[in-house]
């Protein structure tokens, strides 16, 4: 790949994901936490009062938590200087054309009204700290599927929000969580009834545009018995020389006999410090997939989890992950089997270039009478120079005999011979390198919609740009 071609790609990257845009604020707390900052988010939000206490309660528990001793080193996050609540529009709108005008700007040029038209089932797009848009197709609507923002379920769908929200993932569960739950807004809630097949994804976007945010956005999604759904989500925000912080939390739960598939594309730019809570339960006969990809922010500390607790239950986890120069990618993913005849797999896949670092950080637990369980983990890592790092550190607790459980894992490099083969029919080196790089990830790539699978290797041949030479 010649020099041209990749100024294209780095100015094709900026013109998509890397430009902020000047909005007026309609409501913006001061920097810093504290109590009256959570009661004020509240009654912006004109919650009830027990979510007021919930929030409150979880602030308590962020304070009294203990920044994490493992993994990456963390303390560079300045919590006085971020602002938790910083919303750009009055109302969330149900066409575009009813975005504030320079929001609308930002998603019509990540592309996301096209997406809506062409191959998605409902669309919801957080900008900052709030939900600006969220749609469903008409026909989904009445067979009772509910797309919408978290904030809207919770007014809306009173009875239904409180009867799961925070089941799976406790205020107190860690202290980003804790962090989240006091300072939650936006994210998705989607409920499928029963039997009720959603036969194209639905997908949010989550933009942070300002600086020094803090981003905390709440999804939870509960399919009912029988039922299938396909989350996307994606994620963005321009560079700045100061930091953000984005702390979600997502909540599954797939009942008897549902199927979930939760699909990430993250694309943060190098300030963004991304620590993730990620956690699904599967009931008897119940499938959950996550896909996670996890491409740029300064940090990422996600693993996502299904605890398995009904008998033949399935999780299929597949994390990809890719470091560049100053990056930390800590990733990986947890099953947890607490019930018999129950199945899970997690395929981990990492590159490191330019002295960037991945790690694969995850879990296996199998409780004392679950028998019959089948758990495999594979963890691949390549490293595309001397500078770079890879770890794997997988931990097994197995409390039961009649299990069958396997791990294996790699690391290595491009090798001479691949790459001579390769130049040896007319590439260049760089596009030989890009070629095995998108072949090392095509397990993943195979499992998105054709629309995500070009996106995807579009960002790893941004993201290569640079490695030869």
């Amino acid at each position: 790949m010649d020099n041209n071609s990749l100024l294209d790609i780095r100015s094709d990257y900026d013109e998509k994901f890397g430009f902020n845009v000047d909005v007026k604020t309609v409501h913006q707390t001061k920097k810093g936490f504290s109590p009256d900052v959570v009661k004020e988010i509240s009654s912006i939000k004109n919650e009830p009062e027990w979510m007021t206490q919930f929030r409150l309660h979880a602030l308590e528990a962020f304070l009294r938590k203990p920044m994490p001793k493992w993994g990456p080193d963390l303390s560079n996050i300045n919590f006085d200087n971020i602002t938790y609540y910083l919303s750009a529009s009055k109302n969330k709108a149900k066409s575009w054309e009813d975005v504030p005008q320079e929001i609308k700007n930002t998603f019509d040029r990540l592309g996301i009204p096209e997406s809506e038209k062409k191959f998605l089932a409902g669309v919801e797009a957080q900008f900052d700290s709030e939900v600006v848009y969220s749609k469903l197709r008409e026909d989904l609507e009445k067979l009772g599927v509910i797309f919408c923002s978290t904030d809207q379920a919770l007014k809306e769908h009173p009875e239904l929000f409180k009867k799961f929200f925070a089941t799976v993932v406790p205020s107190e569960d860690n202290k980003f969580a804790a962090l989240n739950s006091a300072f939650w807004s936006g994210g998705s809630f989607v409920y499928v009834p029963k039997n009720v097949h959603v036969p194209i994804p639905l997908q949010a976007y989550f933009r942070i545009n300002s600086k020094e945010l803090g981003q905390f956005e709440r999804t939870l999604i509960i399919a009912d018995e029988g039922s299938r759904v396909h989350y996307i989500e994606g994620c963005s925000a321009p560079s700045y020389s100061a930091g953000s912080l984005h702390a979600a939390v997502v909540e599954v739960i797939a009942l008897e006999g549902a199927h979930v598939r939760y699909t990430t594309l993250q694309n943060w730019s190098n300030n963004v410090y991304n620590l993730v809570t990620k956690r699904a339960f599967a009931h008897k006969n119940a499938i959950v997939e996550w896909l996670d990809a996890n491409i740029g922010s300064r940090i990422t500390m996600k693993f996502p989890s299904v605890y398995l607790i009904g008998e033949n239950a399935k999780a299929d986890m597949m994390s990809i992950a890719f470091a560049g120069h100053g990056q930390i990618q800590d990733t990986g993913a947890k099953a947890v089997h607490m019930a018999p005849n129950t199945t899970s797999s997690i395929v981990s896949k990492s590159i490191s270039k330019g002295g960037g670092r991945t790690t694969y950080r995850g879990l296996v637990r199998v409780e004392k009478g679950c028998t019959n369980v089948k758990s495999n983990v594979r963890c691949d890592a390549l490293l595309l120079d001397e500078n770079s790092i890879s770890d794997t550190i997988p931990y097994m607790a197995i409390n039961e005999k009649k299990v069958s459980i396997g791990h294996e894992a790699s690391v290595g490099k491009i090798g001479e011979e691949q790459l001579f083969y390769l130049m040896s029919r007319g590439l260049s080196e760089q596009e030989a390198t890009g070629l095995i790089v998108r072949g090392f990830f095509d397990c993943f790539t195979k499992q998105l919609p054709l629309e995500y699978a070009v996106e995807f290797n579009r960002l790893i041949e941004m993201e290569m740009e640079g490695s030869v030479g």
